[in-house]
């Protein structure tokens, strides 16, 4: 039997040390999904047209329910507008509102098989077929299957009130978001304040905190703690409104 050299021990104990650690890893790779490409399928879930940069939808969706005449056009044609920003649809914020649907939610895809949802983008419901690559459908599937958050642990659906320390959101929004969207939130001059939107729809602002806005340099903080992005949304709330 050859001898071990002890000047080589360390380096012995160090390599079975991360082939142990290896052994108890989980061998799905699914459990390693990039968060960069999660944030991608929920920019293509917002608007999946202007990431691709596809032509814009003229038409209302064919499964837009009749029942609702507020939105038509392009608006009918985005993911959640059916699924809301919250990914519960109807039962959910809209259960009532200019997007009131009837339409379930996505929750039940949570933690799932990503081929399904593809599955279900490609049937003649969604007819999404031919309108967007794999890769864009690919991306959608794993925001849909990895990339959900439980939108009621951060926010009281009650009061709209995000769940968490604007204190520290502050220092967050004066690094990460300030340069983009000025001191008091009311940057760019084409949208409205952040302040009135992280009241008014504070799902809608955590779904883009976590994901970036469509076609824009908006940075995505999902590779971030998720209570990041929570202190964030309190922090927005206390912005001025007008």
């Amino acid at each position: 039997m050859r001898k071990i050299n002890r000047a080589h021990l360390p380096s012995l104990t160090a390599a079975i040390a991360v082939a142990s650690a290896l052994s108890v890893m989980p061998l799905d790779n699914t459990a390693f999904a990039d968060d960069g490409m999660i944030a991608h399928g929920g920019k293509l879930y917002d608007k999946w047209f202007k990431v691709t940069k596809a032509p814009k939808p003229k038409d209302t969706h064919m499964s837009w329910p009749a029942s609702n005449t507020k939105k038509k056009g392009n608006a009918t044609h985005r993911c959640k507008s059916c699924h809301g920003w919250d990914y519960m649809g109807k039962d959910g914020a809209y259960a009532s509102g200019s997007y009131k649907t009837g339409i379930t939610g996505l929750r039940k895809y949570d933690g799932g098989d990503p081929a399904k949802v593809v599955a279900a983008m490609n049937d003649s419901v969604h007819g999404f077929s031919g309108k967007m690559d794999a890769a864009a459908m690919d991306a959608i599937a794993l925001f849909v299957t990895k990339g959900q958050v439980d939108m009621d642990t951060y926010i009281d659906r009650a009061s709209k009130k995000a769940k968490g320390d604007a204190a520290k959101g502050k220092n967050y929004y004066g690094t990460l978001c300030v340069n983009c969207h000025g001191v008091d939130g009311e940057l760019p001059k084409d949208m409205p304040a952040l302040g009135k939107l992280a009241n008014k729809n504070p799902w809608e602002i955590l779904h883009k905190i976590l994901n970036g806005q469509p076609a824009e340099a908006m940075p995505a903080l999902r590779a971030l703690p998720m209570q990041v992005s929570a202190d964030v949304l309190s922090y927005l709330q206390t912005l001025p409104k007008d």
